[in-house]
């Protein structure tokens, strides 16, 4: 990881009130799990837990919200997050942090009753967190205990292409240990690796930290040979590896001191050429993610580019263009230090057959200590928990599972890092922000849930709204996870098949709201359709930022406006892409929920041309506009004002039903 001045990368965390797992503390994995009961009420409800950035609630339960029959056509009169089963997307591989060297080592340093309970409230899906995925590394990186290592170290000069010096014997003294005790409490984990420098060998530095792979077909089947015995030894401990990608951060030119290689894109496609044929020859089925690194290039790596050679500045989506990389790839995984999550649906469109994997972020030690544990919440809550899971993510995964309260032990460098726990002085262990941003997913998204269609208002760049994701487990539960940007407490309303409950969330508090398969009747009201960006029109077009494609965007945090008052004849119209049995249409507003139609007629057409007599006619009365089409066979659906008003007309999201 790296840190960087004046961008917007977690410079995060919060004083960490201590916590002592051995007291059997609430906040110390004795939560309940999440199962909500509706047997002998009235209605369905929803149970809830909260966490707020002044650590007075840690994940703690609070009362049941109970959901409400909404009359016909009606909607709550609050801000509404609308959730819909119908619409899918990715599935959840897990949730999770790495144990390093470093967090092997600190969680060592207790005694083993108390790392024990610290180990159960981290993994143990029923009394803790339930962590379910971890990115391990391969041999060393910034965070070890003394000196950085390979499991091929052997003496300069020499070289070892049968990989026949290779030993997994350092890992084997805590950190294989900590993954097997792990699994044990979690048998869904799930692990990938990762190495942050082959063998010094193999290197055109000769050293762990810099330099390159030495580009010769020789090094490259030698690597890919390492990594299948690192994949074996570890199977034959007791842990097998799920995925690996095949360089950490592989744009970081120049790390601090500790390992790291500069793998340009040519040669990380060879390395995977080599690699998966070598991982099938093996029988193995771990699969491989490219690239792992950061959402936009650093500038750092920008400006470390040498002379004459592309910075690839789009080196994930390129890294895939060449068939014979890609067909090895399952996915693409990402860090957190610079750029935005959005990168990831951009990749996503681009190969909606490969998987995105977060991979990396830390929480970092806030200037004022003080505030470490509210700058954490707030800032991995709109950027990991939901920011990542709303592009496309499949895993979340915090960096350092433990460390010491100075951010070690580590080589080279962050020295302000944090994760979610912290290991001293003596036998304390301390709950962090991550701890809490984590179990707000683990506890209640298990792995194989599915993300389903929600509303959500806030952004990751921070817009003070509300903002959310929502999950359906394979046992058929839903879990929507919801974080109030704002300072001051919000209330807001949740809508799901008819039903709603309305509640308020304190300022910067992030949320989790469960309820079981079956708690709402069967009364939903169509299947939500995917509308593509351009298959909207508007008159007016709108201004500058808030142009007619944000109406079919999939984004209710930005919006279509008309850009002037309400007037006759103003329209928005989208394209279907093929004709379709249209039954409801919602036209939601977003958080300007004054901007609704104070009078409309609807038109349809099979070739955007000619129209038909208006079929439906109306005004709205808040955010959500439902206007019921009946089943009508059409390609172009266009909504015209017939009223005036003061207030402009703005559509944060269409829903088209079928």
């Amino acid at each position: 990881m790296r840190k960087s001045p004046g961008v917007a990368l977690p410079i995060l965390c919060g004083l960490a009130i201590a916590v002592m797992l051995a007291t059997g503390s609430a906040n110390a994995g004795t939560i309940q799990s999440g199962r909500a009961s509706n047997a002998g009420k009235k209605n369905p409800v929803a149970q809830v837990w909260v966490t707020t950035p002044d650590r007075k609630l840690t994940l703690s339960k609070q009362d049941a919200l109970q959901f409400t029959k909404l009359a016909p056509d009606a909607s709550p009169a609050a801000l509404t997050v609308t959730v819909d089963p119908s619409r899918t997307y990715q599935t959840v591989v897990g949730f999770g942090a790495s144990i390093t060297e470093s967090s092997a080592a600190v969680l060592y340093r207790l005694d083993l009753a108390t790392r024990d309970r610290t180990m159960a409230a981290l993994f143990d899906p029923h009394t803790g967190d339930g962590l379910s995925y971890l990115r391990q590394p391969i041999g060393g990186s910034d965070f070890v205990a003394d000196n950085p290592y390979t499991f091929d170290d052997i003496a300069a000069g020499q070289t070892d292409y049968d990989v026949r010096q290779f030993s997994i014997a350092r890992d084997q003294r805590q950190i294989l240990p900590l993954l097997r005790q792990a699994l044990a409490l979690n048998p869904r984990l799930r692990i990938m690796a990762t190495p942050w420098s082959p063998p010094a060998w193999m290197k055109t530095s000769g050293r762990l930290i810099g330099g390159r792979l030495i580009d010769d077909p020789r090094i490259y089947q030698a690597y890919a040979r390492y990594f299948v015995r690192f994949i074996q030894a570890y199977a034959r401990e007791g842990v097998p590896i799920d995925a690996v990608t095949v360089q950490n951060e592989p744009q970081n030119r120049s790390p601090g001191g500790y390992p790291g290689t500069d793998l340009p894109m040519a040669q990380e496609q060879k390395l995977i050429e080599a690699l998966g044929p070598a991982l099938r020859a093996a029988g193995l089925s771990t699969k491989i993610l490219a690239f792992d690194h950061n959402w936009s290039l650093h500038p750092d790596d920008l400006a470390s580019t040498p002379p004459g050679q592309s910075p690839e500045l789009h080196y994930a989506a390129d890294l895939l263009a060449n068939p014979a990389t890609a067909r090895w790839v399952a996915g693409t995984a990402y860090h957190c230090y610079f750029g935005d999550p959005s990168a990831q649906t951009v990749q996503h469109e681009r190969y909606p057959d490969k998987a995105i994997y977060f991979t990396e972020c830390s929480g970092v030690r806030s200037t004022d200590p003080a505030k470490t544990f509210s700058d954490t919440l707030k800032w991995h809550s709109r950027n990991l928990i939901i920011g990542t899971t709303r592009n496309w993510a499949a895993t979340v995964l915090n960096w350092n599972l433990a460390l010491d309260p100075s951010g070690g032990p580590h080589v080279g460098g962050c020295d302000t890092c944090t994760g979610p726990v912290t290991i001293g002085p003596g036998q304390t262990v301390t709950t962090n922000a991550e701890y809490y941003t984590l179990g707000h997913l683990t506890r209640f998204v298990k792995p194989g849930a599915v993300r389903i269609a929600s509303t959500s208002f806030g952004t990751t760049g921070w817009n003070g709204q509300v903002m959310d994701v929502a999950f359906r487990n394979p046992d058929g539960s839903i879990a929507l996870v919801v974080h109030n940007e704002n300072d001051d407490s919000r209330t807001f309303a949740v809508a799901l098949g008819g039903y709603s409950f309305t509640t308020t969330l304190p300022g910067g508090a992030l949320a989790t709201f469960s309820w079981p398969r079956g708690a709402i009747p069967n009364t939903a009201t169509g299947n939500l359709l995917p509308l593509a960006r351009g298959s909207a029109t508007g008159q007016p077009a709108g201004p500058p930022e808030d142009v007619v494609g944000n109406a079919v965007d999939d984004d209710a945090s930005t919006r279509w406006s008309t850009g002037t008052g309400q007037q006759p004849g103003q329209y928005l119209q989208v394209d279907l892409g093929r004709r379709t049995q249209i039954h409801r249409l919602v036209l939601d507003t977003g958080a300007s929920t004054g901007d609704y139609p104070r009078g409309y007629q609807v038109q349809v057409s099979d070739d955007g041309q000619q129209w038909s007599a208006p079929i439906v006619t109306g005004s709205g009365k808040g955010q959500l506009t439902d206007i019921r089409i009946g089943d009508r066979p059409t390609r172009y659906l266009r909504v015209t004002l017939t009223a005036s008003a003061g207030s402009w007309w703005s559509v944060a999201d269409v829903r088209a039903y079928r």
